[in-house]
């Protein structure tokens, strides 16, 4: 089960027939909505069908608003594009003009007041630099210093210069407003440089009653800068390394990257990498040699998620590049350096609710669990596990489909919806029932519950119980041979108070149950699939019986001869000391 979440942004190549709904079954976690580009026709059009897509295939894909935030772009080219030489003059004006050669006009009104003689402009994510010559009230007067084509409305970046605009714009509000009225999960907030521009969204968003969770884009030297306090803000952050790597100088991003997401392990806030992941596969159906290891590294770093762009967007091979992203982060997890540094430790003073999160990844790992259950009405038990990285899964049963989606781009959850329990009996038996029916946990495992005591009361989460799934039959002492292949058997259980009764019915590869043995019995246990006695201590005769005959054997299994049925599939697990009824 891939634990790394995978975010895909909707374009022209996901409209065609078949493509999204492709996408959501491959494992797509996260549909992105681009609203730099588009019409809200168009972005209610992909968000209906997206709607209609894992209604069908019952997957909660979430919905990610990504806005186009306070940036500036090149206005409109007379012919679309055009070719800049290096050496000649470009100006960028605040007039109204024809775009050529020559001139273009821009977005941001303010930007001559912002920018000074000998400063540096990018264009287009960096492929052209100006060097400033001179600026007047509306003109910005550059040299070009390399030659490239520049298309209409590509980007304006202006490095280490702190812009006047205000962060949020009318038609941010606007987007975000529709945001709300069409039930989008997340916003992408772009150019964050402080936490008051979070808070500026979130005022919008409570003005509105939305529960709309914000990711900051970390995209200019502000906003790695003040990290912690944006951290703090935010509810997840996103390392945008497209127009962060325009705006800072570019060998600074792998250190960046790292440097955002240890910040995120210590505020316990999913973390996102993004652009130019596989960025040749917007045309190439294999990915670069570089690709793979960018995406394995985001990984090893502990990413939360990461992100498609273009490829998915606007590729030729938008399915593959997905289906690709998904098989390297498999591997990846699979692999020993990714698996020993996950569960990730506690620093300085923590809340009840981490602590205990803490100790039941920490149990989990003791036990060798086969997953974490916890229910969570507003998810924020699960987001405190996944902080911890365990090495199981995380099922997270909640009440609401917004929290359940709104889970999916956080490490190793897998959240399912539950009806609301009432007691702390039938949580447990509720939540781990659910994970059983989904496949994620089988008779005979071991689960970790985690939740909140008393039930229905949030952010109590203070309650861990080790839980064996099934119907258990009996409990003892596992003292069967070392080695995995012979702790556990399985088969028919043959119920015995006396010799006689073994003698009668007793067949080869049955499960003996008995008060005790004796020499007698010897043979028998020899060809039995396992041992269960109820006489306890390590060196009882059963004890030592079962360990020479190399059998599974469980002593101490208090009235096991009155509750284990005879004739019943069971299953001997030593190192829990358990028995299982089997289903038929």
């Amino acid at each position: 089960m891939r634990k790394t979440k995978i975010i895909c942004t909707l374009g022209p190549s996901t409209d065609k027939e078949g493509v999204l709904r492709e996408l959501v079954a491959s494992g797509m976690n996260v549909a992105r909505f681009n609203f730099s580009h588009g019409s809200y026709e168009e972005h209610k059009g992909r968000l209906d069908m997206l709607k209609a897509v894992r209604a069908e295939l019952n997957k909660p894909v979430a919905a990610l608003l990504d806005t186009k935030g306070p940036e500036i772009r090149l206005k409109e080219f007379k012919n679309g594009v055009e070719m800049l030489e290096a050496g000649q003059t470009f100006t960028l004006t605040t007039r109204e003009v024809e775009g050529t050669k020559e001139i273009c006009s821009i977005t941001y009104k303010d930007l001559p007041q912002d920018v000074h003689e000998g400063g540096t402009i990018m264009l287009d994510d960096g492929l052209i630099k100006l060097a400033i010559k001179s600026v007047t009230d509306t003109d910005i007067v550059c040299e070009v210093l390399n030659s490239g084509k520049i298309k209409t409305k590509k980007g304006v970046n202006v490095p280490g210069v702190h812009l006047s605009m205000p962060y949020l714009s009318q038609r941010d509000r606007d987007d975000i407003i529709f945001g709300v009225q069409q039930g989008f999960d997340f916003i992408a907030a772009s150019f964050v440089r402080t936490a008051q521009d979070v808070y500026d969204i979130r005022n919008l968003l409570n003005e509105y009653d939305s529960h709309i969770r914000i990711i900051a884009k970390i995209e200019n030297r502000e906003g790695v800068n003040n990290i912690d306090s944006i951290l703090s803000a935010a509810d997840a952050v996103m390392v945008a390394r497209g127009d962060l790597g325009v705006e800072i100088d570019f060998t600074e991003l792998p250190g960046i990257q790292k440097s955002v997401i240890d910040r995120s392990f210590s505020f316990g806030k999913p973390i996102v990498t993004a652009t130019q992941m596989l960025d040749s596969m917007i045309v190439n159906p294999r990915p670069t040699r570089a690709e793979i290891s960018d995406v394995a590294n985001a990984i090893y770093d502990g990413t939360s998620a990461i992100m498609l762009s273009g490829e998915t967007a606007a590729g030729a091979y938008p399915v593959e590049a997905l289906k690709t992203m998904s098989a390297i982060a498999e591997r990846t997890e699979n692999e020993v350096h990714y698996r020993d540094n996950r569960l990730t430790d506690t620093t300085g003073q923590i809340s009840v609710s981490d602590a205990t999160a803490h100790a039941a990844c920490l149990t989990a790992k003791d036990v060798n669990a086969s997953a974490i259950v916890t229910v969570s009405e507003s998810g924020n038990t699960a987001r405190l596990l996944s902080k911890y990285r365990p090495s199981q899964p995380i099922i997270a049963c909640v009440m609401d489909e917004q929290v359940q989606r709104q889970l999916s781009i956080s490490w190793g959850i897998t959240p399912l919806m539950m009806d609301l329990a009432t007691s702390t009996d039938e949580l447990i038996e509720k939540s781990t029932t659910l994970a059983k029916e989904h496949g994620y946990l089988h008779d005979g495992e071991l689960a970790v519950v985690t939740a909140g005591v008393p039930v229905g009361v949030s952010g109590t989460t203070n309650m861990i119980k080790i839980h064996m799934i099934g119907n258990c039959l009996s409990t003892g002492v596992g003292v069967g041979p070392e080695g995995a292949a012979l702790a556990n058997a399985t088969g028919k259980a043959c119920v015995c108070r006396t010799i006689e009764e073994i003698r009668a019915k007793f067949k080869p590869g049955m499960v003996l149950v008995v008060p005790s043995t004796s020499n007698e019995m010897l043979s028998y246990v020899r060809d039995a699939a396992a041992l269960v006695v109820e006489e306890a201590g390590l060196n009882s005769h059963a004890a030592i019986a079962g360990k020479a005959l190399l059998k599974p054997t469980i002593v101490g299994a208090v009235g096991a001869t009155a509750h284990i049925r005879d004739g019943l599939m069971v299953a001997v697990d030593c190192a829990h000391g358990s028995v299982q009824r089997l289903q038929a």
